[in-house]
């Protein structure tokens, strides 16, 4: 272990503000980030109460000498740099020497620790920066902090500090970031008594992406690198059919320390340039490795933001990774080699292949025919090609009958009788009794029947569609372009609005899980029952995954998923809004995907339809997004184009 020395006032202030500590993430992440600083390949990491009464960080790294346990918790104390020289070229995630202290400042903290070279541990105790116990100790080699009671004695501090759960979810997302910046490390995380995250620390990237994300999000992956001019990316981007509507889940490393880049960013959107849908954003996690002397992380206290020499050399390197990426992992080749492999014939069918044979009727099968019923039986002699050429029913009849068999319509039950000629008295007689309500699909079309009434049909004809996007029609004299997407779109949004969600909503046939980042994850989890309130049924599936049941019947199965992604995302970026701010674009997230692409086919009774609908709703002139549904050219003003006036 290097000896830690307490760094001069000069050189202290050549170090950027650390950051503050604001909640137990930031806690855990500095904590981690020594231990990882100290060789440790395996960490365990638990709280209570979302951490604010209980952290507890073990790891099995080099420990802390018992002569350096004390400056250990003086502030701008480090054994990561010794001299100016060292900020130029910073290999480790710690540097600063604040950690320790100002955790130490505002809660418990009990810490236990031995080196390879100490014949005992030492256990260390520390209350808001005054010193409490330091004495021998038995335990393994490495370090375990243990932080209680988190700003207790700084109530103004504490009541800034969300539920449990957020807090919980914040450090969850934490974790995840950094077991993925370290594969070669086993994390284990425990929430609450509950392990929810155990990594192998095998080294394998995509082993430890599925074990923080899933398989569903790790098989949606592949394999990018690339090499060149001293920058090096290598990570896992997402194939063009498995993006996500927003950056959420886009990790960028530098030399294994997480970071946030705006050019990695711009550079990953523009090698998707024309292989994925606009609006959707790709996912990845890439590490780019770099000589510490061109990158500046000392700019920011979360150190999360850093400063390149050179910009335009990293926004090469990733896009070119991203190319090659999608150039060598993406291709039609591959999907028709997957699809061969599915079909496969086995190469013993009969030891692999066990048809099952209908067993024959057994002999007494006429005895267990119910009573008063026989077999009726249709002879198959001289009977048509086009119809059937036997039949079999129970009729109540006391002797066996041959009768033809003819087609059945699909408005009558099938009967084993000679059709004959229905008279008038028949039919009367026959007729189901009138309903004294009407059904609801009679008052569906009474309804949209009334809502056009006020249409005036006289003056209404239907030109036709441009570019399978605009229905055109001519109405009082002017000629209407209607955007289809657009008015639809509105149309389904109002719908949305008046009903508030009490419309009955479709139960899917297999319920959908929708993956999140940890930020997503426990945002939705606070405004689930606003979720629910707008028509779906979602509850939380553990582990930052979210289960749908239910969603609106405006909504397709296939495009559940995006929507939940998207509206976690608007939670995140748009924390401040009121309740009915939220529940408005919830509305509007389902109508857009709801309502019918641009592009689609539609039939011309569709076309007409439609169009009389929206001719007859005056409010109607502006999509949810500001876009005008239609435009409208008088006859005046189109003569005058021509030249005729």
């Amino acid at each position: 272990m290097p000896k830690i020395n307490v760094l001069p006032k000069h050189l202290a202030e050549l170090i950027a503000a650390g950051e503050v500590v604001e909640r137990p993430a930031s806690v855990v992440k500095e904590l981690l980030e020594n231990s990882i600083d100290a060789g440790a390949d395996n960490i365990t990491v638990e709280i209570k109460n979302g951490g604010i009464s209980y952290i507890r960080i073990t790891d099995n790294g080099s420990g802390i000498e018992r002569a350096d346990i004390r400056n250990a918790f003086v502030s701008h104390a480090t054994s990561k740099i010794a001299t100016a020289d060292d900020l130029n070229g910073i290999f480790t995630l710690g540097f600063r020497g604040e950690a320790l202290a100002s955790v130490s400042a505002v809660a418990r903290v009990e810490v236990m620790t031995k080196t390879a070279d100490d014949e005992s541990g030492t256990r260390y105790v520390i209350e808001s920066g005054d010193e409490i116990l330091l004495d021998d100790a038995g335990c393994p080699k490495g370090t375990t902090i243990i932080v209680r009671d988190l700003f207790y004695k700084t109530p103004a501090r504490m009541k800034f500090l969300k539920k449990d759960v957020t807090e919980a979810n914040a450090v969850a997302g934490v974790v995840d970031r950094i077991a993925l910046s370290h594969p070669e490390i086993s994390f284990r995380f425990i929430r609450e008594g509950k392990q929810t995250l155990i990594t192998s620390g095998n080294g394998d990237l995509l082993t430890c992406i599925r074990e923080v994300f899933g398989k569903e999000f790790s098989s949606g992956l592949i394999p990018a690198e690339n090499i060149g001019q001293g920058v090096k990316v290598s990570g896992f981007v997402s194939k063009p059919v498995a993006s996500r509507p927003n950056r959420n889940m886009q990790f960028f490393f530098i030399n294994n320390r997480l970071i946030k880049t705006g050019t990695g960013s711009a550079a990953l959107s523009e090698g998707y340039k024309n292989s994925i849908m606009v609006g959707k954003f790709p996912s990845c996690v890439l590490n780019i490795e770099i000589d510490p002397s061109l990158v500046d992380v000392n700019v920011h206290p979360a150190k999360t933001e850093v400063r390149f020499s050179d910009e335009k050399l990293i926004f090469n390197a990733v896009y070119y990774a991203c190319k090659n990426a999608l150039s060598s992992g993406d291709t039609p080749k591959q999907i028709k080699e997957i699809v061969k492999d599915y079909y496969k014939a086995p190469e013993k069918p009969a030891e692999q292949l066990k048809i099952t044979q209908k067993p024959a009727p057994s002999a007494d099968f006429w005895q267990h025919i119910p009573k008063n019923t026989d077999a009726v039986f249709v002879k198959t002699a001289q009977t048509p090609k086009d119809e059937p050429k036997i039949k079999i029913d129970f009729v109540s009849t006391e002797k066996e009958k041959i009768v033809p068999v003819k087609p059945v319509s699909v408005f009558k039950s099938p009967i084993c009788e000679p059709e004959k000629e229905e008279t008038t008295e028949d039919i009367l007689l026959n007729s189901p009794a009138k309903p004294s309500q009407p059904e609801p699909a009679v008052e569906a079309v009474k309804t949209e029947a009334n809502a056009v009434s006020a249409f005036e049909e006289e003056e209404f004809n239907l030109i036709g569609e441009a570019f399978k996007t605009y229905i055109m029609c001519e109405y009082k004299g002017k000629l209407v372009i209607i955007d289809k997407h657009a008015a639809h779109e509105r149309i389904i949004y109002e719908k949305l609005k008046k009903d508030n969600g009490e419309r009955t909503p479709q139960i899917l046939l297999l319920p959908v899980t929708v993956t999140l980042s940890k930020e997503e994850y426990s945002a939705t989890l606070e405004n689930l029952e606003l979720i629910n309130n707008a028509g779906f049924d979602a509850e939380d599936f553990g582990n930052g995954c979210i289960i749908v049941r239910e969603c609106p019947m405006e909504l397709s199965s296939d495009d559940v998923a995006d929507v939940i992604c998207e509206i976690a995302g608007r939670f995140v970026d748009k924390k401040q809004d009121v309740m009915f701010e939220k529940l408005d674009w919830i509305f509007h997230s389902v109508a857009c995907r709801s309502a019918i692409k641009a592009g689609n086919f539609t039939s011309r009774l569709e076309m007409e339809r439609f169009a009389k609908q929206l001719l007859s709703m005056p409010d109607i002139r502006y999509c949810p997004h500001g876009r005008p549904v239609l435009i409208e050219m008088t006859q005046r003003e189109l003569e005058k184009n021509f030249g005729r006036i």
